[in-house]
């Protein structure tokens, strides 16, 4: 069974239109996808109401997504519940907000998504969850990021995942957080003044993998790798 509901809604005044889009579907197989541009746009679920967005659902064991916002203050808020995912997220321009989670409730276990997120612009806001009450199994994220002011907050149950980050700018800040079951990759590439990096991994009794090549003056790094001992802090 499957339902789709797509609804469009565009501002009578058409020199400053802001383009909401509110989807919620179930279905065994999706394609989507979606492209805005402009500004203050918004891609949400389809309890929202004009200016007060909430996640869309998507909801089917097998996606395919792709996202293009070109413009500034955007947002595009999810709930994505499937087994295999693949993720193009497209955002160019700033003060813009993406707010995901994948298989938050472990509905079908979030298994072998490949995520690409790519930005550019500056004083952006991304979040990301995938697998909060499963495992990420065998998940390929890769985040190109080039801009200034930018907050990458992920968390990731990993299984086996593989996340690599290229980070261009100045002041940006990366937040990541990663436990699980088996081993999680983390690669983060950077060049740029007054970074902040905090980075937790805690995998239950198995090998976590770190590397963090940053170029640039001033900043703040912590790292925290805890395989089940003593609690530990920056």
């Amino acid at each position: 069974m499957k339902k789709l509901l797509f609804l469009v809604l565009i501002s009578p005044y058409v020199l400053s239109a802001d383009n909401e889009i509110f989807i919620d579907q179930i279905g065994a197989t999706l394609n989507l996808n979606v492209e805005q541009l402009g500004s203050s746009n918004i891609v949400g679920g389809s309890a929202s109401t004009a200016g007060t967005p909430t996640a869309l659902t998507l909801v089917g064991v097998t996606q395919t997504l792709e996202i293009n916002q070109i413009g500034d203050s955007n947002e595009f808020l999810g709930d994505i519940v499937s087994d295999s995912i693949t993720g193009q997220f497209d955002f160019d321009g700033s003060s813009n907000t993406f707010d995901v989670n994948f298989d938050a409730t472990n509905t079908f276990g979030a298994d072998t998504a490949d995520v690409v997120v790519d930005v550019s612009g500056s004083t952006n806001t991304f979040a990301l969850n995938v697998g909060t009450a499963s495992l990420a199994s065998q998940l390929d994220l890769d985040w190109t990021i080039q801009g200034t002011g930018n907050s990458i907050t992920a968390a990731i149950d990993v299984d086996q995942s593989v996340n690599f980050m290229s980070l261009d700018g100045d002041s940006n800040t990366v937040t990541f957080d990663s436990d699980g079951a088996d081993t999680g990759f983390f690669k983060l590439e950077q060049t740029g003044n007054s970074r902040t990096f905090n980075v937790e991994q805690q995998s239950l009794l198995s090998p976590d993998w770190l590397q963090i090549d940053s170029t640039g003056n001033a900043g703040t790094v912590c790292v925290i790798q805890n395989d089940a001992g003593t609690a530990v802090g920056c």
